[in-house]
């Protein structure tokens, strides 16, 4: 059995989500795993449980056991929860991660599509992602940015200020090479969105 699969059955029979396999050079077999997520019905508050150690090490004992048992090689053996750059796979993840800020990666530069002087050749982008229904009634995703500079730590900004105006892309799941939580760290507490994802806890 290959290694996905074994993984993959292994994670998914303990009741967790296999959320991404990393294999280095030196040995380093690397499982991320994650909660999985039940949105939360109309009218009752979302809540985001976290993976713990414990869970690391319940999957990690198992994962041992399991690749032994194939023959799988690896020389050290990390099961750990998802960063602060969570990858977004499947379609749960971005219904999952609606409101919060996300770097998307094309496979093919956005051309002939390119808007409000937006280049041509761009593949990347950073926005907050967003969840539309088309005239067809299906679901529809889009990232919304501003390419105006942030303003610096400490610095004051009028309130007569006119707001940047905002960039949106809207995108297929077929179209992306890579989606990705962004990486931003809050320092507001942990109320909800991006306050929450950060979290990274890891057995090996």
């Amino acid at each position: 059995m290959a290694l996905q699969e074994i993984v993959a059955q292994i994670v998914g029979g303990l009741g967790y989500d296999l959320v991404e396999i990393d294999r280095s050079a030196g040995g380093l077999l690397r499982i991320t795993i994650d909660l999985p997520w039940v949105q939360a019905a109309e009218g009752e508050v979302q809540i985001e449980l976290f993976i713990t150690v414990e869970d690391c090490e319940k999957v990690t004992r198992q994962l041992q056991f399991a690749l032994e048992v194939d023959g799988i090689e690896y020389r050290r053996l990390e099961v750990s929860s998802p960063g602060i750059d969570r990858p977004l796979r499947h379609l749960a993840d971005f219904e999952r991660f609606v409101g919060q800020v996300v770097d998307v990666t094309l496979k093919a530069p956005i051309g002939a599509a390119a808007t409000g002087g937006v280049s041509a050749s761009r593949k990347k982008f950073r926005g907050t992602l967003e969840r539309l229904i088309d005239a067809q009634g299906l679901v529809a995703w889009q990232i919304v940015w501003s390419d105006a500079p942030e303003p610096k730590p400490g610095q004051r900004v009028s309130k007569k200020r006119v707001p940047p105006p905002l960039q949106a892309l809207g995108f297929s799941l077929d179209e992306l090479r890579e989606a990705r939580l962004a990486p931003i760290v809050s320092f507001k507490g942990r109320g909800t969105g991006a306050d929450l994802h950060g979290g990274d806890v890891s057995v090996s």
